[in-house]
């Protein structure tokens, strides 16, 4: 009896982490593009709350190496920290394996911010809504999207002038 439940669990084991390897419906995601695709793309979920996406590498390490509520609403105040929520998608454009940080974009925020590599994560999060974001419904838009749409933008611009 024993023997035959271990075997039945461990099936079951196996069974699950297949699925955590492709597109993750048992989790509520299915956009239509695998994850894989997205992970290729550079896009990773946030693991972390807190004021841990900051303008510079040094102002990452300053406000994670010395971390009070003063530092950390100066820092958010000035504009040189922002918070990050876990669950929300973020596309990395840069990695400095060295320092263990990486460089990424965030819905909403137009300038590029560094946050510690750990900090992210290739599989898919719900966020404080209890929704995987993707790149349609977080806001954020593929770089080669945005060539496309600012090219055809042009293209109409230029055909309405006389």
């Amino acid at each position: 009896m024993k023997i035959g439940l271990l075997v039945v669990s461990v099936i079951g084991l196996s069974v699950t982490s297949t699925t955590w390897a492709d597109d993750l419906p048992s989790l509520g995601y299915s956009p239509g593009i695998p994850v894989k695709d997205l992970v290729a793309k550079g896009y990773r979920w946030v693991t972390v709350d807190g004021p841990y996406a900051c303008v510079t590498e040094q102002d990452l390490r300053q406000i994670t190496s010395d971390h009070g509520d003063l530092r950390e609403l100066h820092m958010v105040e000035n504009l040189r920290a922002y918070y990050l929520i876990s669950g929300t998608l973020a596309r990395v454009i840069q990695d400095d394996h060295t320092d263990g940080m990486s460089e990424i974009l965030l819905a909403g925020i137009t300038i590029p911010l560094w946050t510690y590599t750990k900090f992210l994560t290739a599989r898919p999060i719900h966020d404080t809504y209890g929704v995987i974001e993707t790149p349609d419904n977080a806001g954020l838009v593929d770089p080669m999207d945005t060539a496309i749409v600012g090219k055809t933008l042009n293209e109409r611009a230029e055909a309405s002038t006389p």
